[in-house]
């Protein structure tokens, strides 16, 4: 930083215009978004400990993530390569292929976090 206040103001404006665009025009984002609340409301539910609260949000997190720069992804070559081509095809599949990896390793965190949680609901510990 420059030492100038207003421009770091102004970045974190873009960054919010981003969040906000990406969140009304981006079906899978919404979906993701969604999913992250779920998943907080499930944690307090459950009153899980800190560091399980960090899994969840770093997992959150690294979807969103994914999600966001996808997205970027294939805006950017929408607009640079308006026609269909096919590495352009490969380029939106690898940058989607990174959004699935993210949802199956967070959906994996969510797994070891919440499963003891409900098993103990049901007197039942697997672990």
């Amino acid at each position: 930083m420059n030492g100038n206040p207003k421009k770091s103001v102004f970045g974190f404006a873009h960054a919010w215009n981003g969040l906000k665009e990406a969140a009304r025009t981006e079906r899978n984002f919404r979906f993701h978004l969604a999913a992250a609340f779920l998943v907080v409301a499930t944690g307090v539910f459950f009153r899980i400990e800190t560091s399980q609260w960090a899994i969840i949000m770093l997992a959150s997190g690294m979807v969103l993530t994914a999600e966001l720069i996808n997205t970027a992804i294939e805006k950017t070559m929408d607009y640079l390569k308006p026609d269909i081509h096919p590495r352009v095809k490969i380029i939106k599949d690898i940058a989607a292929g990174a959004v699935l990896i993210a949802a199956i390793f967070a959906a994996a965190a969510g797994l070891f976090v919440f499963l003891p949680e409900l098993y103990a609901i049901k007197g039942v510990v697997p672990f």
